[in-house]
């Protein structure tokens, strides 16, 4: 009678135990798919939008290529200018510009002598203004927001979109002063021994760094100017900037008004608001320009 009582006792709790077990199980299936489903909210990383307005260098330069006095009144400009230097780095093919990457190396006027600016940079085209399918497929190539040494932001000009995802570095180097930029040698092993992982790993195990080994020369140097206003209560950034033409027997500019904002609805807003302006004032420019693919397609 005992055993049988017993056994009741010990098929009641095994049953007991089982339906416990089952419930935890569901509920931790149930949790692990609410976290993945959190983790995977979270992998699109945030980004910042910067809208660009072009400007026609006809009517807002002066004689000596410097912003005139209408518009730097305009945009209450502040009296200094700082001068900017960048060149890029790829092989004679563009095979870094192919895959959506590019390579920068920066100087500015508030740098030491000694201080270089190397930016590596992943573009992905926004397509029909869907940049959650831009972030979602940086995210699928590990662009992700737990990622701190990567930076994203939405390059907003005229019509065209792009999502470009930037790890910045700066370093010290001897050797040079004021706005000089590192020789072909210097900008090689900087740019290779700097390389973060994603950049060189890219493709292949050292796609980034061999292609870098192969560059002959630098696409550069070009030269710029910004001045820093305020515009609608936010900070605006003028810069002029001399690109070589197309012949190669003087200097096409690009005068680039921009500023900064979080949020991609009121930065749309923003940006209409300011055309309108600019249009009204007879300076704007309805084109977009992309400065890297001018400088490496003419130098």
């Amino acid at each position: 009678m005992m055993l049988y009582n017993r056994g009741k006792v010990w098929s009641f709790s095994f049953m007991i135990s089982a339906c416990l077990m089952i419930s935890l199980v569901a509920g931790t299936t149930l949790f692990s798919e609410n976290v993945l489903y959190a983790k995977e909210e979270a992998e699109v990383m945030v980004p910042d939008y910067e809208l660009k307005v072009f400007l026609d260098p006809a009517l807002v330069l002066n004689e000596d290529k410097k912003l005139n006095d209408a518009v730097q009144d305009y945009f209450n400009t502040e009296d200094t200018v700082e001068k900017l230097a960048v060149q890029f780095m790829d092989t004679e093919d563009l095979d870094i510009r192919q895959e959506g990457w590019s390579v920068r190396i920066r100087k500015k006027e508030a740098y030491s002598d000694e201080e270089f600016e190397l930016t590596y940079k992943k573009r992905y085209p926004i397509e029909n203004g869907d940049i959650d399918a831009a972030l979602a497929l940086s995210a699928s190539e590990n662009f992700t927001l737990d990622d701190d040494n990567y930076e994203a932001q939405v390059d907003w000009g005229y019509e065209k979109q792009t999502l470009s995802i930037s790890r910045k570095k700066i370093i010290e180097e001897n050797g040079y002063d004021g706005m000089e930029l590192p020789t072909r040698k210097d900008s090689r092993d900087w740019t290779i021994e700097e390389a973060p992982g994603k950049f060189e790993n890219w493709t292949t195990k050292n796609w980034g760094t061999d292609l870098l080994e192969q560059v002959d020369k630098p696409y550069g140097p070009v030269s710029a100017k910004k001045k820093t206003g305020s515009w609608n209560g936010h900070k605006i950034y003028i810069e002029v900037w001399e690109i070589l033409n197309e012949n190669g027997t003087g200097y096409d500019y690009i005068v680039e008004a921009s500023f900064k904002m979080d949020d991609g609805t009121q930065a749309e807003a923003e940006k209409k608001k300011l055309e309108q302006e600019m249009a009204d004032a007879g300076w704007f420019l309805p084109v977009d320009q992309l400065k890297t693919s001018l400088i490496l397609e003419r130098y």
